[in-house]
């Protein structure tokens, strides 16, 4: 699809929601670390475990038919060792029905990489601002605004793609460099904040439903408020129930 087409896609957590999503002709489902913070109530993808994802990841595949569905590796479940790195990347693929993994990190896991592709699991990459980096990042900022970042950034992305990795995201970085970083690879890239110039674009389910209002990327376009709207549902059936008004003879056999 690179130069052809531009690419969509979208987090998902749950059959029902994947289900949904993959209907409306989604390419690509990613389920996403960021399940930490968005379903399970952590500050920040860190804490969340290779069970957890293996969890959601087959909850999320048996709601698919057609996309593509792309399981995050949790934190330490691929730095220790290549053997590691295989052993539950596999685990993600067999038991979560994932179709390719997403590994986060530049050069330094290009080796992790190749020795994944060798043993027949696909890899999308993933650099610029990476979460499970975060506390060295000193918090979610902007990366390749300076020139000796740029320039790594370039250099990571080279080396992901001659590991063998199949696409990759770029996450909250200039956008000229992404376009420029797009432009030098022949896989595609998939942007999060990295401007109009990437191959495509991926935002976190629940950003962009306006349901996780916790904090809200300048990068999220909100298409929908369904946090407020689902509140005054609840406020509604609440008063419902209080008053005696639900269930009404419709509603009981």
């Amino acid at each position: 699809m690179k130069g052809k087409r531009r690419i969509s896609s979208l987090t998902a957590y749950d059959c029902t929601t994947a289900k949904l999503i993959d209907e409306a002709g989604i390419h690509i489902i990613l389920v996403g670390d960021s399940l930490g913070m968005t379903v399970l109530g952590y500050d920040s993808t860190i804490p969340v475990t290779l069970d957890q994802m293996i969890h959601h990841t087959a909850a999320v595949s048996r709601g698919v038919q057609s996309a593509m569905v792309i399981g995050d590796m949790p934190f330490l479940s691929y730095q220790a060792s290549l053997e590691q790195a295989i052993t539950n990347a596999g685990r993600l693929l067999k038991d979560g029905a994932a179709d390719a993994v997403k590994i986060e990190g530049g050069e330094f896991r290009a080796p992790a990489i190749e020795a994944l592709v060798q043993n027949g699991i696909p890899v999308m990459g993933h650099i610029g601002l990476t979460p499970q980096s975060v506390k060295a990042f000193g918090g979610y900022k902007v990366q390749g605004r300076e020139t000796e970042q740029a320039d790594q950034l370039r250099r990571d992305a080279l080396a992901l793609e001659e590991a063998g990795a199949f696409a990759m995201v770029l996450e909250c970085m200039p956008a000229d460099l992404s376009g420029e970083i797009t432009e030098s690879l022949s896989i595609p890239t998939l942007g999060i904040g990295a401007g109009p110039k990437c191959d495509g674009q991926i935002l976190v389910v629940s950003d962009m439903l306006g349901m996780f209002t916790d904090f809200t990327p300048k990068f999220v376009k909100k298409y929908a408020n369904l946090g407020e709207q689902m509140q005054k549902v609840f406020k509604r059936y609440n008063q419902d129930v209080s008053d005696g008004s639900f269930p009404g003879p419709d509603n009981w056999y």
